[in-house]
């Protein structure tokens, strides 16, 4: 009974408008008073344990990273490389989109961001190369939620931080679902531009040789970003949170040496939004640490996952119900607030059923994916809402059939684990040097 409580208590606070690491603190403080002899004290020491940690250092390096790397004209050369590659093909402005996002979002991290930096540019070029108006938003607000999935990713970090897998591991098993995803927005792309006669305009023309050239040329040190972090981890050369450190000042010298893009002025105000957008996602996690402190005092996640299993025994029926309610929680929790609340939960079961945990975040992260194009809280929604100035309900509409996409994308993740485990457990069975 006192479990169900306290979520009650929380879905109480978070159904009145109260930001998710209030609604939690508050939930452990109202627990601690009504339920236990605990004094209050020991939400502030659990906040500051939970802080005192150097793999938590990750999420603010490569959240700086990626605004330097947003400042420094990336976007714009990624989208060059893009068209480069694909602007001849039947839709190829369209698929060039998707291509850019899946390039930015292997530096960003974010999706929200990749909407943002992407569409800017490509929204009003789809338009021009008589695209249907909300076909193009539709294009970019669901590419764009390859933010999280493509990595380095903050969501799987923070799934890492949540559990204990090693954050390597998931930014590898998040490499081929997240490229399978562009891999279908692409022949969607190509399949509308046949059926509807999209960029028959010289808006969508085929660049030479030459012009591929020049434009890797020019993206060139923006591609290797990501390949360099990854590799540096699986290399171990450094670790994660050493790696998103590097990211930092490999993006400040592409950005200020190598592109130019950047002047010294520049830096107060990627500085300054770096450290408001770090400082909300930190605040989230201590204040979920708090939170799941006291469920693990008190025996909850032992308690959810038996009665779980008394009504899901089987692994497939757990897949099933976890993710229904996964898609109704990325309704109404951004990604990184539900990984903290629910993955401690989940977690014990995953194990218990001889789940692989790298397979199960990967599940869990796009599931969530899934919930930045759905609303109420869809973050991708309300960017391209306000960057094209879009009704919401206009924009919902232009992305249900990408949504219907990732849905069937989702089932063939759930059921066939080796496309998210098959990566990273050949790159660990490798020889190390």
């Amino acid at each position: 009974m006192n479990s169900i409580i306290v979520f009650a208590i929380l879905a109480a606070l978070l159904a009145t408008g109260t930001p998710i690491a209030v609604a939690m603190i508050g939930t452990v403080m109202l627990a601690l008073l009504f339920f236990t002899d605990v004094p209050m004290l020991v939400i502030i020491q659990q906040m500051f344990s939970s802080a005192d940690s150097f793999t938590l250092m990750a999420i603010p390096f490569f959240v700086l990273s990626g605004n330097i790397m947003t400042a420094g004209g990336i976007s714009q050369r990624l989208i060059r490389v893009a068209t480069a590659l694909f602007g001849g093909m039947s839709g190829g402005l369209a698929i060039a989109a998707t291509t850019a996002c899946a390039f930015f979002a292997a530096i960003s991290g974010s999706s929200p961001a990749t909407v943002a930096a992407i569409g800017a540019i490509m929204i009003p070029a789809l338009q021009r190369a008589k695209y249907d108006d909300t076909y193009s938003v539709g294009v970019i607000t669901s590419a764009g939620s390859l933010g999280i999935m493509i990595p380095p990713s903050i969501p799987m970090v923070v799934y890492a931080l949540a559990t204990g897998e090693p954050i390597g591991k998931l930014f590898m098993a998040g490499v081929v679902p997240g490229l399978m995803t562009a891999a279908v927005f692409a022949i969607m792309c190509y399949l509308a531009a046949k059926r509807g006669g999209f960029g028959q305009t010289d808006g969508e023309t085929k660049a030479d040789f030459k012009e591929l050239v020049a434009a890797l040329k020019e993206g060139f040190w923006g591609l290797m970003m990501p390949l360099i972090v990854l590799g540096g981890i699986y290399s171990g050369v450094f670790t994660p949170t050493e790696a998103a450190a590097v990211a930092v000042v490999y993006s400040a010298i592409v950005g200020s040496f190598i592109y130019k893009d950047i002047k010294l002025k520049d830096y107060v105000g990627i500085l300054t939004s770096s450290a408001s957008v770090s400082a909300m996602i930190m605040f989230i996690i201590i204040s979920a640490s708090a939170f799941s402190w006291y469920l693990t005092s008190q025996g909850i996640p032992q308690e959810v996952a038996e009665w779980i299993i008394s009504v899901a025994p089987q692994p497939w029926m757990f897949l099933v119900a976890v993710n229904v309610l996964l898609l109704i929680v990325g309704c109404f929790m951004e990604p990184n607030s539900a990984i903290l609340v629910l993955a401690p939960l989940f977690y014990p079961i995953v194990m218990k059923m001889n789940i692989n945990p790298i397979h199960f975040g990967i599940v869990m992260i796009y599931n969530l994916e899934l919930g930045l194009l759905t609303p109420p809280l869809g973050l991708n929604l309300f960017v391209a809402s306000g960057m094209t100035k879009y009704p919401l309900s206009r924009v919902v509409k232009a992305v249900i059939p990408f949504i219907i996409a990732m849905f069937i994308m989702l089932l063939v993740y759930t059921y066939i684990p080796v496309i998210s485990t098959w990566l990273p457990d050949l790159l660990s069975a490798a020889p190390t040097p």
